[in-house]
């Protein structure tokens, strides 16, 4: 993994790019100290793995989650996905779309 500054990369970001696909990450500094890491993506399942495992929102619901099944709140995996299908009923409902049985 190579390191970079900030002033480098701004330079010559395609070049960066480039050898990072090559090469793999690159972590970015600004005075001596990370701020980013360049990386390519092998596909769009990882850019969104990528995406999803940083967005605050997720990482909050995932929390709450967890917290729930401590707390025995939890649903078995037959209450889940009976929830998940009358959910996507009453969104298709909503819609104005036929429902799938």
């Amino acid at each position: 993994m190579r390191i970079a500054p900030l002033a480098d990369v701004k330079a010559r970001l395609s070049a960066y790019v480039d050898e990072c696909s090559v090469e793999g990450p690159i972590v970015i500094t600004r005075n001596g100290k990370a701020v980013a890491v360049l990386l390519v993506p092998n596909d769009d399942d990882d850019l969104e793995r990528l995406l999803l495992g940083r967005s605050p929102r997720l990482q909050a619901l995932l929390n709450r989650s967890r917290q729930s099944i401590k707390e025995g709140r939890g649903l078995s995996e037959e209450d889940f996905w009976k929830a998940v299908r009358k959910r996507a009923q009453e969104r298709q409902a909503a819609a104005g779309r036929p429902t799938k049985r």
